[in-house]
């Protein structure tokens, strides 16, 4: 017989019905018999054992990644990149250090990829209470770093793919130091998500040592190249910030949250979620600064919770913004964000 996601494989669906009642508890069932229908589909389409195996293990890694961190879903969390090849006594090292200790302090975890270097130094200084390992196997077997060998929250991958997702998932803010392939490659990754509007915008902070080029040359790069030739815009550039200090780092992350608190869209409309209200005033400040990013005839206006949030009840007596988004520039969105911060301040 042939398989459809819609209830239309009588014996089959009975089958997965009576699975899920009796292994019980079974969250959001209806997705879970989409998941069961999809794995069954896979195994009569796929002849390979290694496309099956792919798949198996993908999900296998999903779900631990969502048992690990879902009991720190209310808690901010910063992933932060750089090399494993950079020595303890290294400026970068040690700044890595003092933004592990700040973060912590400040109330927020850190994920990193577990392995040496910048990685270990930013674990030191959140200390293990505070951090996140987010490991990958590799051929010459990288070991955690010492801070997270035996921790709870180390999660060791066999897809880079799967750990990207974590990474980016469940980070409330991103931050960068100098390093090789693997952190231009998630620099890269990053930014591709934030312009495409295929994450939600938070802040993505590019740390170099004071007087350090290593991102201001990347930065060169963009402008005299990717500007210049029209495969990116201007405003792109909005969707990144490059600091000396980790003082820096810390506030342009506080700073984000200061009133934004997160974006979800309903329908074809953006509702963005604050901590606190803005007031007439300062919506009608936002309608005149960014009407070129809103559809026509669009505006920007003041709300409460929408009908269709109601499975957010924690957070309905937050304020609303209601925003006409024309889904296109998201470096402007970004540029929104940090005047929605700082209207009335």
């Amino acid at each position: 017989m042939k398989l459809h996601f819609t209830r239309t494989n009588g014996p089959v669906d009975e089958a997965i019905d009576s699975l899920i009642e009796l292994v019980e508890n079974v969250h959001h069932p209806e997705i879970v018999r989409e998941m069961i229908i999809a794995a069954l589909m896979a195994g009569r389409e796929e002849e390979e054992r290694a496309d099956l195996k792919l798949m198996n293990t993908t999900l296998k890694e999903m779900r631990f990644t969502s048992k690990i961190f879902g009991p720190y879903g209310k808690v901010k969390k910063v992933t932060v990149f750089g090399s494993a090849r950079t020595d303890s006594d290294e400026v970068v090292c040690q700044m890595a250090y003092q933004l592990g200790r700040k973060l912590a302090d400040a109330g927020y975890m850190v994920i990193t990829g577990a392995g040496g270097g910048i990685m270990q130094a930013v674990n030191e200084g959140a200390g293990p209470d505070h951090s996140f390992g987010v490991n990958i196997r590799l051929p010459f077997e990288q070991q955690p770093n010492p801070v997270l060998m035996g921790n709870p929250r180390l999660i060791t991958y066999k897809y880079f793919f799967n750990r990207k997702v974590a990474f980016i998932k469940e980070a409330h803010a991103i931050v960068l130091f100098p390093g090789g392939f693997g952190t231009l490659d998630e620099a890269m990754e990053t930014l591709t998500l934030w312009q495409t509007g295929k994450h939600n915008p938070m802040p993505l902070i590019l740390v170099d040592e004071p007087g350090g080029d290593y991102w201001a040359k990347w930065n060169t790069f963009f402008q005299e190249e990717l500007l210049t030739r029209g495969y990116i815009s201007a405003s792109d550039f909005n969707l990144f910030e490059l600091v000396e200090s980790v003082d820096d780092a810390v506030a342009k992350i506080n700073r984000f949250y200061l009133r934004y608190h997160s974006i979800r869209y309903v329908e074809k409309q953006m509702v963005i979620r604050l901590s606190s209200d803005i007031g007439p005033q300062c919506a009608d400040e936002l309608n005149l600064n960014f009407r070129d990013i809103l559809t026509p005839g669009g505006k920007i206006s003041l709300s409460g919770a929408l009908p269709e949030e109601s499975d957010e009840p924690e957070i309905a007596g937050l304020p609303r913004l209601l925003v006409d988004f024309n889904r296109k520039d998201f470096g402007r969105l970004r540029s929104l964000i940090d005047a929605i911060n700082s209207c009335g301040v």
